[in-house]
């Protein structure tokens, strides 16, 4: 079987080393996005997909965009692939070049499709507090995430269950799902069943600002929010210290026990040395954290050299 890989994250270089390791598969190019540029001296660098391509002896194409370009389409029918694979490739494939393969478009999603459609469907579960979620294979459409599903494997998530630890769950469990089902589909097992867009959630592309702690909302949805931002966009809030704003990347916290009487935000040093934050309903018990332009620390470290936390308030 050739395919052609579409891919730009990490965590997509798992599966694409599975499909080249296949004996039955032959991975003919891999498209990603073109190199972008990084750090503050906006050096241009390759995604990981790309890199890991290079490092396979694979073909990467790099076009800008697949809209609207003949001399794309004729690129990518030119691979002669049976079927294209799409693990978060971060672009809508057009129907130009969902036409080519014979047997389709194939995308990885890490959702229960219908449920939490788009781009960040890992993060949306967390925060959500699902008890579980999964891999679904779906064969592309035009639209966002909606083609028929090929199978769906279950994930539990744990209740201190983070991106990055579910990021692990799918490319430990994820590989072998894609190359079973693949084919499975292949060999006519498998009939695609259409999805009930009545039950459709989207999710949308994560920015720093939206990992910005709101301390009016309650001890255990703030938590949830930071595990399924870990590792990012990573929580922040801000603390005016004397007279200047200082960003603290809030790293791990814990629901702490009882209620609290201060308002949403009033960080107060509990015995023991805790630090604790006061949320619209409860508390968090900071466990570590990061002041801007230092290593992260414990909360007793933290507290050693700004004890003038003690009182503030965060926003």
């Amino acid at each position: 079987m050739r395919i052609v890989f579409f891919g730009t994250p990490d965590w997509a270089c798992v599966f694409l080393r599975a499909l080249h390791a296949d004996p039955d598969i032959e991975v003919a190019a891999v498209v990603t996005p073109p190199d972008s540029p990084v750090g503050r001296r906006q050096v241009l660098t390759p995604c990981p997909v790309k890199e890991e391509a290079e490092r396979l002896g694979i073909e990467a194409f790099q076009p800008p965009t697949l809209r609207k370009s003949l001399a794309v389409v004729e690129k990518l029918k030119s691979y002669g692939a049976d079927a294209f694979v799409v693990i978060s490739y971060g672009k809508i494939l057009p129907q130009a070049v969902l036409e080519i393969p014979r047997l389709g478009c194939m995308n990885v999603h890490p959702s229960l499709l219908p449920t939490y459609r788009g781009a960040t469907p890992m993060p949306a579960a967390i925060a959500a507090g699902d008890m579980e979620t999964a891999i679904t294979l779906m064969l592309l459409d035009a639209g966002m995430d909606t083609g028929p599903i090929l199978a769906s494997l279950p994930l539990p998530l744990a209740s201190d269950e983070t991106l990055r630890s579910l990021e692990q769950k799918v490319t430990d469990a994820g590989p072998y799902f894609l190359l079973k089902t693949l084919k499975a589909y292949t060999a006519g097992e498998i009939r695609p069943i259409p999805q009930d867009d009545a039950k459709a959630t989207y999710t949308k592309l994560l920015s720093r600002e939206d990992a910005r702690i709101d301390w009016n909302k309650s001890a255990e949805v703030v938590e949830r929010r930071m595990r399924a931002f870990d590792p990012w966009p990573g929580s922040w809030t801000l603390w005016n210290r004397r007279g200047k704003p200082l960003r603290l990347k809030i790293l791990k916290a814990v629901v702490a026990p009882g209620t609290v009487k201060t308002l949403s935000g009033t960080a107060s040093v509990g015995a023991g040395n805790e630090l604790i934050v006061a949320c619209g309903e409860g508390s968090l018990r900071i466990l570590l954290l990061q002041p801007e332009g230092k290593t992260p620390m414990d909360a007793a470290t933290f507290l050693r050299g700004y004890s003038d936390i003690n009182g503030e308030t965060l926003g």
